[in-house]
């Protein structure tokens, strides 16, 4: 006899899965707009409806992440701002590539 769905992952995981997880979003915007969606979808290789929702998705969570409260305990903060009162040490990697010629100008003889 087989198992059901419920036997192996129980209840109620099963209703959960049952429940509808997509909700339709319609949008009525001008022939240009849907141009350049599809060109930049194209690019990407992704459809419409996967890039619009990705940058939907993407510019709602930076909306919020501007709203973030950091909270910290007061000696957390003043170890915060004594670090960024004090001189900048650039990290020996970073100067090593800042060091190095841009891939364009490898072989540039203007220099």
């Amino acid at each position: 006899m087989r198992d059901s769905a419920e036997d192996l992952i129980g209840p109620m995981a099963t209703r959960r899965a049952r429940k509808k997880k997509e909700h339709p979003l319609s949008m009525r915007l001008p022939e240009a707009d849907i141009a350049i969606i599809d060109r930049a979808a194209s690019v990407r290789g992704r459809s419409r409806t996967d890039f619009v929702r990705e940058a939907a998705v993407r510019a709602a969570e930076e909306v919020l992440m501007e709203r973030v409260l950091v909270r910290m305990s007061p000696s957390g903060f003043n170890a915060f701002v004594k670090a960024l009162a004090e001189p900048a040490i650039a990290p020996p990697e970073m100067l090593d590539l800042l060091g190095r010629p841009a891939p364009w100008e490898v072989g540039d003889s203007r220099k």
